[in-house]
This record gives structure tokens, sequence and C-alpha cells, in this order.
């Protein structure tokens, strides 16, 4: 995942449930049109999602930007004055952390979960995780740092669920469904090929949209709530390479489903990473149009006349002309 991460403008993210060793839990999913890459963990919280980003050894750093997050998300004066006063630079592994805040008397377990997000955070930005790289997402909160998008198959998911009273309602219903999806078009087209001036008429008809009021009172608050997300759903007009959906992550992790209603979970950690790296083996090397059998049995015989997957996606990359 590193190097996918290192070569990527934009990823997609997504999570299911996982169970392992007779208790239920979550997998991940990271991944583009390049990599996939999967972890199932006992969370899917922001601090598990931060954690998985650093790919390796996890490392807690109070950097600028560490603290700017602190900031944002009103951790409070005397938890951040301490924070900052015995500003360790970088502290490496869990246990040394959860020891850093115990001694800084930060107990309270809102102030510790908002202190490790901000810390990981840093320890990502100090290792070089670059702050362009867009995350798309289906909303859920755990992804929702740096350059966040949302997916727009899922934003309009909101429409058709609720449940219209009489026929009235139907018709808002489905002449608002109709407009988004004609937006998203338009969108679309404006990827292919991104006129800066078109950007303005985009936003205008977004704003019409999703303020305009019907006779359906649920779907105006429902129009209301994804107006809230206008710049995370118009990151397009300023990064035209932005996935719009999440499609390819779902179809991803598809597979874990199947497993999980199928065997339920792994008994071992050996068996969860076996699971978790061979997947990851298998939807990266089928993006990159090579045969898994073939990669597995050119590996196991160790012929190694197929390049590490590495270099094949810094390739990729470069021609596609993301990496110089």
């Amino acid at each position: 995942m590193t190097t996918g991460l290192e070569v990527s403008r934009t990823i997609t993210v997504d999570d299911s449930g996982a169970r392992h060793q007779g208790r239920n839990g979550y997998v991940t999913q990271i991944g583009n049109d390049w990599f996939a890459w999967f972890a199932s963990t006992g969370s899917k919280s922001r601090i598990n999602f931060l954690q998985l980003l650093h790919a390796g050894d996890i490392t807690y750093t109070l950097n600028s930007h560490a603290l700017s997050y602190l900031r944002e998300e009103h951790l409070p004066k005397e938890p951040l004055r301490r924070l900052q006063t015995h500003p360790q630079s970088t502290i490496l592994g869990i246990t040394a952390w959860e020891a850093h805040l115990q001694a800084l008397g930060i107990t309270s377990q809102r102030h510790r979960r908002i202190a490790t997000e901000g810390a990981l955070l840093g320890g990502l930005i100090e290792k070089g995780f670059s702050l362009d790289l867009l995350i798309v997402s289906d909303g859920a909160g755990q992804f929702a740092i740096l350059l966040h998008a949302l997916c727009w198959v899922h934003a309009e998911r909101l429409v058709p669920k609720l449940i219209a009273l009489n026929d009235e309602h139907r018709q808002d219903q489905e002449r608002v469904r109709g407009e988004i999806w004609d937006l998203y078009a338009d969108l679309k087209a404006y990827q292919r090929n991104p006129d800066p001036a078109l950007a303005p008429a985009l936003e205008a008809r977004f704003e019409s949209i999703f303020t305009q009021h019907t006779t359906f009172a649920t779907l105006n608050q429902t129009l209301k709530r994804l107006h809230r997300h206008k710049q995370k759903l118009l990151l397009v007009l300023q990064r035209p390479e932005i996935v719009l959906h999440t499609n390819g992550s779902e179809g991803d992790i598809r597979g874990y489903v199947k497993w999980r209603k199928i065997s339920g979970g792994k008994r071992s950690d050996l068996g969860r990473r076996c699971r978790d790296g061979f997947a990851s083996l298998k939807k990266t090397c089928r993006k990159l149009g090579i045969s898994f059998w073939d990669y597995l049995g050119d590996r196991i015989e160790g012929h190694h006349t197929i390049p590490p997957l590495s270099d094949i996606i810094r390739e990729r990359a470069t021609a596609a002309g993301v990496v110089p």
C-alpha cells in the first residue's frame, strides 16, 4: 500500500463486517485503479483508519499539522496546553503514546481520542503523506481527514429511500432524482474536458437543486443535509481527476462479504493476515492485468519473472503523468 499511496492523487475507501476468532470486526479497503489493500481489525474508528494509513510502524508526532487538528476538533485548552508544553517530537508505538498521555494527566476518553487522532495525522505527514491526496468515501466519519470527498452515488441514495405519502410527493421525488443525475452526468463531462469557465454554472445548479423547497418536507430536509456537504461533493471542479463514486471499493470488498457469509471468519492471527494479504495481492493483480495464479507460481517457484507489484504500480502512475 505504501507505493500506492505515494504515487496516487486520489483513493477510494470502504469498510464492511469481518469476523475473527468468533468476534465481529471490520475490514477496511483502500485503493484505486492500480491497487487494493485490505486490513481487518476490531474497530472502524478514525484512529483505526489513521493507523492503517501508516502501513507499518505507527508514529505519533505533535507538529503544526497535529496541533491544527486538535484546535479544529475543539480539544480543550488545558490538555492542549499540556501537549504543547511537553511536545515530544515523535513517539513510536501505541504503548509509548498511551504512556505519554497518562504522564500528562490526559485521562478523558474524548481528549485522548482527539489527541491520538491529531498525533497520528502529524506522524503521517511527517513521513511524507501527501496533503493533496484525495480520499473519497461514502461519508463515514472515520474517513473524514485532509481532502475528503463524498461519493455521489451514496448521496443520491438518500432520496429514493424516502417514503412518499402521496402522488405529489412521488413526483417531486422523481423530479429531484432526475435533476441530481443530470448534474452528475455534467460533472462527469467536466471531468473529461475540464473548463474552469463552466464551474460557476455547475455550482449554481448544485445550489438550485439542493436549496429548493418541494411539497415533500422530508425531501427538503434531505436536500438541506446534502447541501451542507457542497464542498465535498463539488471537489471535482477543483480536482477533475477525482473519482465521483466509491463503486471500485465496494466491488473490491465484496469478496470479504462472501467469505464472511460462507466461512464466518478466521480463528488465528496468521489466518487473518493471510486473508488480508492474499486478498490485497489478488485484487491488485487483477487491476494490473496480471494473472494471480501466475503471480503466485512465479513467486513460489522463485522465478521472479513478474516484476514486483510496487514497480508496476509506479510505472502505471508514471505513464499516467502522476509521477514525473
